[in-house]
């Protein structure tokens, strides 16, 4: 049966929201089509996440000179490089009616921005934050122009050296009125001996802020056990269909995965407790029992 908006948008299935801030990263996964990503907003506000976020990108910026004229294969048939990046590329028509969206389903809703032309377009919208993605860590001049408009910065630190990232954060911390950091591994979809998690306290001692998880991993139990360890932003890949094409979707957690991540947060959230000392009501019984008081 194939699902639509309406039906998802009407569903009472729900999990609640976590203390944890977690972003459903949308991307480019819609391929273009616009019913697509209002469907994996329905299913973002459904499993109780916080925010969706896009890739905003004028192409003809951001691909490189050698690449625009390379073909290959996609659902539109064998096109250039360049067309296909436009293809997926929503523009102002397609973020009002998102931005429309987001707010009648109360998500959140923002976008990774990899040029200046994407910021000044990002700004025009009321977003929370601005995203600087990995492959942008180097690039001093877009974050100090996103540090100028005031929101929140957000950084991901995938493919990068530390001395990088802290080039990165000292620009942030001179420049920008708040900002998180994000631990990240940025191949896709990222073996699970590769994620370092322990490195998102390694952040949160060198950098002293906030601090987040970007994961591409195939499993959930890692993303959950990046709350444990101190994340306080979780950001994952959602996509309708793993099997649908495109270079995100793999490494992309579908609905009934989403539903999971999100009950399983929720889950460890509680379970962690305030770290005293209790004696619980629910063993007072077994307590009368092999104690005798």
């Amino acid at each position: 049966m194939n699902i639509t908006s309406h039906d998802l948008k009407n569903s009472q299935i729900g999990i609640g929201k976590t203390k944890t801030y977690v972003v459903c990263e949308i991307g480019i996964n819609h391929n273009g089509i616009l019913d697509n990503a209002l469907k994996l907003i329905d299913i973002s506000a459904i499993s109780g996440c916080s925010c969706v976020k896009f890739q905003k990108r004028n192409p003809e910026i951001c691909v490189p000179e050698h690449q625009k004229n390379i073909m290959r294969e996609t659902p539109w048939g064998r096109i250039s490089y360049i067309d296909y990046r436009h293809k997926v590329e929503f523009g102002r028509k397609e973020y009002d009616v998102i931005d429309k969206y987001c707010k009648e389903r109360n998500i959140d809703w923002t976008a990774s921005v990899w040029d200046s032309d994407s910021l000044e377009f990002l700004m025009s919208y009321d977003v929370p934050f601005i995203k600087i993605p990995s492959a942008m860590l180097t690039n001093e001049a877009l974050i100090l122009e996103a540090c100028r408009t005031d929101k929140d910065i957000w950084i991901s630190t995938g493919m990068s050296l530390e001395e990088e990232a802290d080039k990165a954060v000292e620009l942030l911390r001179d420049n920008a009125n708040n900002f998180l950091v994000m631990h990240c591994n940025s191949s896709y979809p990222s073996h699970v001996d590769d994620l370092n998690l322990r490195y998102i306290q390694t952040l949160k001692n060198r950098y002293n802020c906030r601090v987040g998880y970007s994961g591409h991993e195939f499993e959930l139990v890692t993303s959950i056990s990046a709350v444990v360890l101190g994340a306080e932003v979780l950001e994952r890949h959602i996509t309708l269909d793993r099997t649908q094409w495109g270079s995100d979707q793999l490494a992309s957690v579908e609905p009934h995965g989403l539903m999971a991540l999100m009950d399983g947060i929720n889950k460890v959230e509680r379970a962690m407790g305030d770290g005293k000392k209790h004696l619980y009501e629910s063993e007072l019984a077994v307590r009368k029992k092999l104690r005798g008081d």
